[in-house]
């Protein structure tokens, strides 16, 4: 099986490639912004020493980042500090900010990018916003939108029509039309979910489920679930490989990273033996290494993808959650 498995992700690394922007091709990430949300501030990480640089605060409960949809700036979105700090997407160096966006968990831009959402995961609430496409940081607030317990993690439909929310203490999945900023259905799911990712063609949407072992893939047209996919213990967060085929997904409580294939809707592979937490992940452009914040360890993971084995791993602060370089594999 490992060795199907290899051969299968070699041949995934070639396609992956193929994927990349020619522009792209001939840069390579320099610096690893990771959040620590424990401390307050973000460690960034020299890629090639794998050495933590500098570590500089940033805000109350920093968790969740992502890039502007025109690539300049690296958004930061702090929690408790009610505000996103903008960064500089390749050096980490910070730039400005957003002051009154209350209580930013999760963010995320439609596709379209005419609509940014904040999940409020204490506040038990997902702002919509209208957002400017040039550059992204224009924010309008249009509705704060009352959802259930604990707003926790987003997705999209690729249509920009269709805003999907876990609800962690809710046991839910809402579904906000961004147009009328209405919710539209909530269906029940498995103890505390979390991540959310859309399968290629709006097929199906994939929820970690954190509070169980499993994956549950949703028919969310039909607001039904379709399976579960066993992973393992604390089910969390995904990340794509970039060949439109295969998600990554961690598993928090059992240590491990699963390795989904999104058109069978199985488990292809298993990561194991990490230290405590793993959670959030980045993965380089060749598809080559993939990182992990690594949350009750106070670490970040590096992971050999061909072998599916830990490289190394590299101490940051309090319960590290976010992780960003520039250039990445696709999100795709």
């Amino acid at each position: 099986m490992p060795h199907l498995i290899l051969s299968l992700l070699t041949t995934l690394f070639g396609i992956a490639a193929s994927l990349m922007l020619p522009n792209a091709m001939a840069e390579e990430a320099k610096v690893a912004v990771i959040l620590n949300s424990g401390d307050a501030s973000l460690s960034l990480i020299d890629i090639v020493s794998r050495q933590v640089t500098k570590t500089i605060p940033i805000g109350k409960e920093p968790h969740h980042l992502m890039v502007t949809p025109d690539g300049k700036t690296l958004l930061v979105a702090n929690a408790a500090g009610n505000d996103i700090a903008l960064l500089n997407p390749v050096t980490g160096d910070i730039t400005g900010r957003i002051p009154k966006i209350i209580d930013p968990y999760q963010i995320g831009y439609s596709p379209d990018n005419q609509w940014f959402v904040a999940a409020g995961n204490r506040l038990d609430r997902v702002d919509i916003y209208a957002a400017n496409p040039a550059n992204g940081t224009d924010l309008r607030l249009i509705k704060a939108i009352p959802v259930g317990k604990t707003p926790s993690h987003i997705a999209f439909t690729s249509d920009s029509k269709t805003a999907f929310v876990t609800l962690q203490d809710s046991a839910e999945i809402a579904a906000i039309d961004l147009a009328s900023q209405t919710v539209l259905w909530k269906m029940p799911t498995g103890p505390v979910p979390a991540g959310l990712w859309m399968t290629p063609k709006d097929q199906y949407l994939l929820v970690g489920i954190t509070g169980a072992d499993y994956v549950q893939v949703i028919d969310w047209r039909n607001q039904r679930e379709l399976k579960k996919i066993i992973t393992a213990k604390g089910a969390h967060n995904f990340r794509p490989l970039g060949d439109r085929k295969h998600v990554f997904v961690s598993n928090r409580v059992a240590s491990s990273i699963s390795l989904l294939n999104m058109q069978t809707l199985e488990k292809v592979g298993d990561i194991t033996g990490l230290p405590a937490g793993p959670d959030d992940m980045e993965l380089s452009q060749d598809g080559k290494t993939l990182w992990v914040t690594l949350r009750f360890a106070k670490k970040v993971g590096v992971i050999d993808v061909p072998t599916m084995k830990l490289i190394t791993t590299i101490p940051v602060g309090r319960s590290p959650h976010g992780v960003f370089f520039y250039p990445s594999a696709p999100w795709q």
